[in-house]
């Protein structure tokens, strides 16, 4: 396949952007949102930043830092963030603010890392210690949430604070894996309630009904980025994540499908009327089964298996028209509750309903992290 196109397309993305209208945030545009900071600009810059790194073009760097300027204020404060919302999601973003503050030398970066890892000292967890997603989730926890908060936090425990809270961040994923994965399917559920309340969970298991891809693939990613920012000097914990980490990825290969090479929205369930191959979470598998490899974390053969799989998106979604490229097959959001919104039930109805788009950063952000590990096979 010619991956030049993609370049092209990450082109688009940089250059039709201003950091207060992101083309790439259909969420925000959709509902007339003002700007603020959130996990879905966060998945892109991220993801230029791994670009930036394999290619060397200051372009990217450049972008980013202006990007990431217009949020972060100069006493440390950020734009939109509101910290006792103690919304998981929000601490996404700050792991670019560690690269940005190495390259750019600015305080300000320095100190919204600093306020967002307040927000972790104090966040409310379960009894087991996971935290909650969010504040208007009591005891919910949700896969989302393990790549949302738990990489950053590795980040700082690596970079910061030498490696004290190294134990409770393994502990997190060790009883998500203990209590949310299904041994038989081999499979995660997207959610589960501690205190087994909530409308969508079982009322034994606190889990919600279904495997939903996306959440599946935003959980291999935490996994695998947070394993790569760990010392080498703590191996016994890295070691725990990497035996979870090969159970998941050996768990979740036998969910491709055959022809199409991606899987589907609702993982276990290929070809059911309604499911589909979905963009974002095959894309964030693909990256994980790659970077995996590469980091000898597991078989090296996932290289290939991720490739293949990455280029079922390319084939399926990867459009070009009229010299204009779109990326396909993402899910727009997804989610479970509140009370308030009965329709979000953790089923197989529920999340072949949510609207499917083009170019949404949930999608375009995964779609260029495995872009960067096809550049370095």
């Amino acid at each position: 396949m010619d991956y030049s196109v993609i370049d092209r397309y990450i082109d688009r993305l940089i250059d039709d952007t201003t950091p207060d209208k992101p083309i790439w945030n259909i969420e925000n545009i959709k509902h007339g949102k003002p700007p603020a900071w959130n996990y879905i600009d966060g998945c892109m810059m991220t993801s230029l930043y791994t670009i930036y790194l394999q290619t060397g073009k200051k372009k990217y760097i450049d972008f980013i830092d202006k990007f990431v300027d217009y949020y972060v204020f100069e006493d440390g404060s950020i734009r939109g963030y509101e910290k006792d919302t103690y919304n998981v999601d929000n601490i996404n973003e700050g792991r670019v603010l560690f690269d940005l503050y190495r390259e750019t030398g600015k305080e300000k970066y320095k100190k919204a890392i600093e306020l967002l890892y307040s927000q972790l000292e104090t966040q409310p967890r379960t009894a087991l210690g996971n935290f909650w997603h969010k504040k208007i989730y009591p005891e919910q926890v949700w896969l989302d949430g393990l790549y949302m908060a738990q990489v950053f936090y590795t980040r700082y425990e690596t970079e910061f604070n030498g490696g004290k809270n190294y134990a409770d961040i393994v502990k997190q994923f060790q009883n998500v894996y203990d209590n949310m994965y299904d041994k038989q399917k081999r499979l995660y559920y997207h959610g589960w309630d501690y205190s087994k309340s909530a409308f969508w969970s079982d009322k034994k298991t606190g889990l919600s009904k279904s495997f939903w891809l996306r959440s599946v693939g935003w959980y291999t990613v935490g996994l695998v980025d947070a394993i790569g920012y760990f010392s080498d000097e703590a191996k016994e914990l890295k070691a725990k994540l990497v035996k979870i980490f090969n159970d998941t990825i050996e768990g979740v290969e036998r969910y491709i499908d055959p022809k199409g090479k991606m899987f589907w929205q609702v993982v276990d369930q290929g070809g059911r009327e309604g499911n589909y191959l979905e963009t974002s979470g095959s894309a964030m598998i693909a990256y994980a089964m790659m970077k995996g490899a590469r980091l000898g974390l597991v078989d090296k053969r996932f290289a290939k298996v991720g490739e293949e799989v990455f280029n079922g998106i390319c084939k399926k979604y990867l459009s070009d028209e009229g010299g204009t490229l779109n990326l396909g097959g993402i899910c727009l959001m997804a989610g479970l509750g509140p009370e308030t919104n009965k329709k979000r039930d953790g089923t197989f109805e529920y999340y072949i309903s949510e609207p499917v788009v083009e170019n949404d950063a949930k999608g375009t952000g995964p779609f260029v992290m495995a872009y960067t590990e096809i550049m370095q096979l």
